[in-house]
């Protein structure tokens, strides 16, 4: 999704509220890079729509909070595959 950069950051922000995504989920999902989702969340959306931007932080805050658990998922699954 490329287009205008404010419109983008409210569609992404709804996205990662309703679905809880993180930031690289977003990024596949709407085909731009890591560093654009983030970007767009945490300064252009904070412009543009004040109330999701305090939504979008949380499930932010959220997935960085869990990432350490899915890493070690990841990471069990890679060498551990059957368990």
């Amino acid at each position: 999704m490329k287009g205008d950069p404010e419109e983008r950051a409210v569609a992404l922000g709804q996205y990662v509220v309703e679905t809880g995504a993180t930031v690289r989920a977003a990024a596949q999902k709407f085909g731009i890079s890591k560093s654009t989702v983030h970007k767009d969340l945490t300064q252009r959306l904070q412009r543009q729509n004040r109330a999701l931007y305090q939504s979008v932080r949380q499930v932010l805050q959220v997935n960085k909070e869990e990432r350490h658990l899915r890493g070690g998922a990841a990471t069990r699954q890679k060498y551990h595959p059957d368990v």
